[in-house]
């Protein structure tokens, strides 16, 4: 299985996943998530008399990988040790083009000629509603189903071979063939011959990998005419055009200025932060401002729910980044529509949604969802002052807020005629300390929110009245909130806060009621006693921190969140040293192109699951934005 995306890059509508010796993983398009075509995308080398040597999978190949500076562009550097051949593919996404485009450069370094042919075997994902073929053009093949057409070809290169049926079973030898120029197969395969590189020569040619949404344009002659098109762009041109866009992009969203002396530790910080600009554009639908959590890492399911989908809560958190890197139109985006369009009549946010609006598959609902997208809101405002934005959204949080008192007045009642709440971990049903902070913190939010709009509405007797209906009854449920916290989420034997009231199990969630919700003080004593027991059970010998005791999802590693939550308590309470210990664990466990993962394994110090994950890198800015601030990286 092919769970670690070591790279990505795209544009608003293709993006590309790589692993670390650049073989192609996902391509997905028009959203982040969705459609994924890719099963396997293989590509190799006959040197001489050889068998197929694939580029991404042989013993006597090395590897150099990294991007361009400051940009989506993937560089990797294959050298086969044997024949002393040089590859260098270079893999970007024109900004206004659906194509992935996979410059090559071939190098003899060897003494003697060699005779080189490039072959690549694609198998594309089919099923019986959207079955695949595939058909030959002069420069490559056309992999088809009714709803998309996957061009594979060279720019100028024609084809010196192909196979479309049975593929699997001869492309080891490097020798294809085919008498049909059109099959009905998922898994085909072509190749290009060059004539024989003497010692030191080069040859450079670029494989087009070209996405055609069949809404428009379906005709087959409408399809050969794209073809023929993108077969005359320059990519040299667009390689050229799409480094600048990116460095353009990364120069408009910095506002970091790090004062620090040691320049290999300032350079670390400033990859992660410039891989989180570039990254967050991949990570959201351009048309709907819907905000993917991470690239799809599982897509059959065999060790998580899957990750390609917008969790408003994780957007909370990722939306605060966006307004410290200057995204703020992204912000407003995700509210003002996505959030909107995929409201419930009854004022709740489900689990999870595609970023096209439509519902994902879910398994109950975690009311801290609804809470956060209340709270995110009122950040943003407080970013941006703009009274606009609360007006245009007010209506859509006092659907929520009518849901959450719903949820409150039926625990106070101790009814429990609704369903119960996940935890934010998806894990656990039940009463949530989180939870309950995340709802007292929407409700703060909405108090602030309507003392702002009120005087937009001082003509309107009725809203002032309804208005002030509101904020008797949220003032009063906040401090029924609080109580019950310290009544059923407070262990007396212990002095510290617990979960909730079931298992009663330390999670660094419980974090939350501090910071972000400020329902406690940092310096409290129970909040003091309840760190003090977090530290005894939950941190590592690292100084990393699990998520909660007995954790076994993928082993029970620690978590970039969890470890930067801490991190985010600890400048509360002014403890920047301790803070930037758990910072500095971060940044030393990123991975080579300066991705965020969600876990890390102890022992090894490396990137364990999901590279690239949104929240990690919002947390990551937000904790490096407060310490800088402060002056204390």
């Amino acid at each position: 299985m092919k769970y670690y995306n070591d790279a990505i890059i795209g544009n608003k509508n293709v993006r590309a996943s790589f692993s670390k010796k650049g073989e192609l993983l996902r391509l997905t398009y028009p959203n982040p998530e969705y459609k994924q075509f890719i099963d396997y995308f293989k590509t190799g080398v006959v040197i001489n008399d050889s068998n197929i040597i694939y580029l991404h999978d042989d013993v006597n190949n090395a590897y150099n990988q990294y991007y361009s500076e400051n940009t989506n562009v993937l560089n990797t550097e294959i050298i086969n040790t044997y024949f002393n051949l040089k590859i260098t593919q270079i893999d970007f996404v024109p900004i206004k083009e659906n194509i992935l485009v996979k410059k090559y450069i071939l190098k003899n370094e060897n003494n003697i000629d060699l005779s080189v042919k490039f072959l690549i075997h694609s198998k594309l994902l089919t099923n019986d509603n959207n079955f695949v073929g595939a058909r030959v053009i002069d420069n490559g093949i056309v992999q088809y189903n009714h709803d998309y057409n996957i061009a594979i070809l060279s720019g100028k290169n024609k084809l010196s071979s192909y196979q479309i049926n049975d593929s699997i079973n001869t492309i080891h030898s490097g020798n294809i063939s085919d008498k049909d120029y059109i099959g009905m197969s998922s898994d085909s395969s072509v190749s290009y011959n060059f004539d024989a590189l003497k010692p030191g020569e080069s040859v450079s040619f670029d494989i087009l990998v070209f996405v055609n949404d069949n809404k428009e344009k379906y005709k087959l002659s409408e399809i050969e005419n794209e073809i023929e098109r993108i077969k005359k762009i320059d990519y040299s041109v667009e390689l050229k055009n799409t480094k600048n866009y990116w460095r353009k992009y990364v120069k408009t969203h910095s506002s970091l200025q790090l004062n620090i002396s040691n320049e290999e530790y300032k350079q670390k910080i400033e990859k992660i932060y410039n891989r989180t600009i570039l990254l967050y554009p991949l990570l959201i639908n351009d048309v709907t401002g819907g905000i993917q959590a991470a690239f799809e890492v599982d897509e059959k399911l065999n060790k998580c729910g899957r990750y390609a989908y917008c969790w408003p809560r994780d957007a909370a958190f990722i939306t605060k980044a966006f307004d410290i890197l200057k995204m703020e139109k992204e912000t407003e985006k995700f509210y003002k529509h996505f959030c909107k369009n995929t409201q419930s009549k009854n004022g709740m946010w489900e689990q999870r949604f595609y970023t096209d609006e439509r519902l994902a598959p879910c398994w109950g609902y975690q009311v801290d969802e609804t809470a956060s997208v209340i709270y995110g809101i009122y950040e943003h405002y407080e970013s941006t002052k703009e009274i606009k934005f609360l007006k245009d959204n007010l209506r859509m949080v006092e659907n929520a807020l009518i849901f959450l008192e719903k949820y409150i007045d039926d625990i106070l009642s101790n009814e429990h005629k609704l369903h119960v709440s996940y935890d934010l971990w998806e894990m656990c049903e039940g009463i949530h300390l989180y939870s309950l902070a995340s709802i007292f913190s929407a409700y703060q939010c909405m108090i602030k929110i309507y003392n702002i709009v009120n005087d937009e509405f001082k003509n309107n007797r009725l809203k002032q009245e309804q208005i002030a209906k509101q904020l008797n009854k949220i003032e009063k449920d906040s401090v029924l909130i609080k109580d019950y916290i310290l009544k059923n989420l407070y262990d007396n034997d212990r002095k510290c806060f617990v979960r909730n009231t079931q298992d009663k199990k330390m999670d660094i969630s419980i974090l939350g009621a501090v910071v972000p919700f400020k329902m406690f003080s940092p310096k409290e004593k129970n909040i003091l006693n309840t760190v003090e027991t977090i530290n005894m059970s939950l941190r590592t010998y690292t100084g990393s921190y699990k998520r909660f005791e007995d954790d076994h999802y993928m082993n029970g590693n620690p978590w970039v969140i969890a470890t930067l939550w801490m991190a985010l308590y600890y400048i509360e309470l002014e403890k920047y040293n301790d803070a930037k210990k758990c910072l500095d664990f971060v940044i030393r466990t990123s991975t080579e192109h300066g991705f965020l993962a969600e876990q890390i394994d102890n022992d090894t110090l490396k990137p364990i699951w999901v590279y690239g994950l949104g929240w990690s890198h919002a947390m990551f800015v937000i904790v490096l934005d407060k310490l800088n601030k402060l002056g204390k990286i």
